[in-house]
């Protein structure tokens, strides 16, 4: 029985959850595709009854926004059906989850910032695929947190940040 059971273990936001836990002295288990594999059906739901944790952190997700529109099932399986799984899990635990979505879940049009109770009108398979996400995770009774983010970045994996680092010493 660990703590905290984090969905993801090599992207940017559980690496750094990882480093965290460590520097804080956190029980945390980070679980990877091998472990837990968030296409699978029911794997997800699996991982959380077979380590019964205090908490669930999902910081896995298909990313690749243009991959996402040629592989939309792929996509929707991994950002929609498993979070709703994860949160079924914890309701029947009565354990809380934190779930990483995006503004991808917005139409993207207007000039001021988003609130939680905008309306959602995602216009790309990344965008549907991390509502259906959402949508699952209030859907399940579980109390939840979901986190919209527009960026994420860190000194691990491929990000828009280093990438302009990156670039600014070529250009």
């Amino acid at each position: 029985m660990s703590d905290l059971l984090v969905f993801g273990r090599t992207g940017q936001v559980a690496r750094e959850l990882q480093h965290l836990a460590t520097v804080q002295a956190l029980d945390l288990l980070a679980l990877g595709r091998n472990a837990a594999d968030l296409a699978q059906t029911g794997a997800c739901a699996a991982a959380i009854h077979g380590h019964r944790p205090r908490a669930v952190i999902n910081a896995a997700a298909h990313t690749v926004v243009d991959h996402a529109d040629e592989e939309e099932a792929l996509a929707t399986a991994i950002n929609g059906v498993a979070p709703a799984e994860m949160a079924v899990a914890c309701a029947a635990l009565n354990i809380p989850l934190v779930h990483i979505s995006t503004d991808y879940v917005f139409a993207g049009s207007g000039d001021t910032p988003w609130v939680p109770a905008d309306a959602t009108a995602p216009l790309n398979a990344y965008g549907r695929s991390k509502c259906a996400g959402e949508e699952g995770i209030r859907a399940s009774g579980a109390t939840h947190a979901i986190l919209r983010t527009s960026w994420v970045f860190s000194a691990h994996g491929t990000n828009f940040v280093k990438t302009m680092l990156r670039l600014s010493d070529s250009r």
